[in-house]
């Protein structure tokens, strides 16, 4: 079963997609990595069962496993651990990061700056140019 949001693969691996937040220094905005997360099969149903239920943004966080490899980071992300977190409906998940020493997990807690945002955009919009470097 696959989504936008959710993903199933052969009844034994669980997936949800939501956001790495990253505050933007000096700014009141942040920057969002889209990024799944594999849950537990537990958590996986819950979170299914409460996709559309006003108030679902009251459950506790679920620890998590991000899944998603951002290829920026010279450390691998995956398998950081997450704590997922639900946000009212409409609203994607917000995914904070364990607090440890990957570079990922210490943007999430310090912030970036915006010269930082047009790294990063320039490396998602235009990565031909950084293969080539």
């Amino acid at each position: 079963m696959l989504s936008s949001d959710q993903c199933v693969i052969q009844a034994r691996r669980y997936f949800v997609k939501g956001l790495v937040e990253i505050p933007i220094i000096g700014s009141d905005k942040v920057f969002s990595w889209a990024a799944w997360v594999s849950l537990s099969r537990d958590n996986f149903a819950r979170t299914a069962d409460l996709w559309d239920t006003p108030g679902r943004e009251a459950e506790e966080p679920y620890f998590g496993w991000l899944s998603t490899d951002l290829f920026l980071y010279a450390s691998n992300t995956i398998n950081l651990k997450t704590h997922f977190h639900t946000r009212p409906v409409g609203q994607r998940p917000f995914i904070e990061l364990e607090p440890t020493d990957h570079p990922l997990a210490v943007e999430q807690r310090t912030g970036i700056t915006l010269d930082r945002v047009r790294e990063i955009a320039e490396a998602v919009l235009h990565p031909a140019d950084i293969e080539s470097e």
